[in-house]
């Protein structure tokens, strides 16, 4: 088995899908009887384990929980067969640096799609500028790879449009098909005072360029009398609460969950709602199907091959509110068989699974 060096700048349990899925793959990666060590942005609340390396870092000041690292590579990576970045910036480049300095070949995944956040922090031409800079930046780096991972078809499409030559795979991120699973949520509804109605609603990062205030208009103009629930936090959820007070919801913000919270949280929903377009694959998708719950997402970016349209959920036309008031619906009403198919397919979405065919691209180089 070989010996990998993973570069990420998100690993902290606060923060977003990356981190899961580089714990989740190290974690297999060691039952497979290999080994794979992390470097990653350190804070001072978080104490290192076993084949985790820090480097220095400074608070993010546009998103709590990140920390922004600088580059570094520590000694203890130096001798490894393979590196993994699962970045472009700061620890992504001092992975490029490490592989280059030991001939080995770098492996690059492409988690988030840089150039299309441009419109969510600048308008007109400043954002097209930002968006030029990013598409040249990864191009320039993902093109110095020897093999490129992406958790989607449509990612892949992505970056052969925007002139990726290297290698791409397709790797899907892969679900803890034993953590997530369909449990009881009755506890779960006490401890937060959640009503025993249908319950539709979305957790993860409240960022604006998901377009999560989409959701409550959508929400209100469905035939439902669904208690809208939100799970996470981030620079979107004043926004979200004065649409959802403007349209006159019974909507719950629950804040950040804890992660044992998470299959209790999906399962009690009857709905998850995800209108991101800018998702590569949308894990918190495929961990609510998991835990049985359909998904209503949007036809656009990954969530149009993640949701399975009429099996594990429905989709809607991105700014369609009345389409995606009607997707609610549809879910709701075929909530049960809907949820059945979702349970049938968490091995095809299971994190072992995912692990196998990083192993497959891993043996290639």
């Amino acid at each position: 088995m070989q010996t990998v060096a993973a570069f990420t700048d998100t690993y902290l349990p606060t923060v977003n899908g990356v981190t899961y899925t580089v714990r989740a793959w190290r974690d297999r990666w060691h039952d497979r009887g290999g080994r794979m060590d992390v470097v990653f942005p350190g804070a001072p609340e978080y104490d290192p384990e076993d084949g985790e390396y820090a480097t220095r870092s400074f608070g993010f000041p546009f998103y709590e929980g990140f920390r922004f690292g600088l580059p570094g590579v520590p000694d203890a990576v130096r001798d490894v067969d393979v590196v993994h970045a699962h970045t472009p910036f700061a620890l992504g480049l001092s992975g490029l640096y490490l592989a280059r300095r030991i001939d080995a070949p770098l492996v690059a995944s492409y988690h988030t799609p840089t150039s299309e956040y441009a419109d969510y922090i600048a308008n007109g031409r400043t954002a097209d500028a930002l968006e030029a800079v990013a598409r040249r930046y990864e191009r320039f780096y993902l093109n110095r790879a020897r093999a490129v991972v992406v958790p989607s078809e449509p990612a892949r499409e992505h970056l052969r449009g925007i002139g990726i030559d290297a290698p791409v795979s397709v790797v899907p991120n892969g679900v803890d098909t034993g953590f997530f699973r369909r449990v009881d949520d009755g506890d779960f509804r006490e401890r937060y005072d959640l009503p025993d109605g249908p319950l539709v609603g979305y957790t993860g990062r409240h960022g604006f360029e998901k377009g999560l205030t989409g959701i409550p208009p959508a929400v209100a103009a469905a035939d439902t009398d669904a208690t809208l629930v939100f799970g996470g936090d981030g620079p979107a959820r004043d926004a979200l609460e004065r649409a959802a007070a403007e349209h006159g919801l019974d909507a719950r913000f629950l804040g950040f969950l804890p992660r044992e919270d998470l299959p209790a949280f999906y399962s009690a929903l009857d709905a998850f709602l995800f209108p991101s377009p800018v998702e590569t694959q949308g894990l918190v998708a495929l961990e609510a199907n998991a835990c049985g719950t359909p998904v209503v997402g949007v036809n656009d970016g990954a969530l149009a091959d993640t949701v399975r349209d009429g099996v594990t959920g429905h989709h809607f036309v991105r700014g369609d509110v009345d389409g995606f008031a009607d997707a609610i619906e549809r879910t709701l009403a075929e909530r049960e068989s809907l949820s059945a198919n979702c349970l049938d397919s968490r091995e095809e979405s299971s994190v072992e699974h995912a692990v196998d065919r990083l192993a497959e691209v891993y043996d290639e180089l």
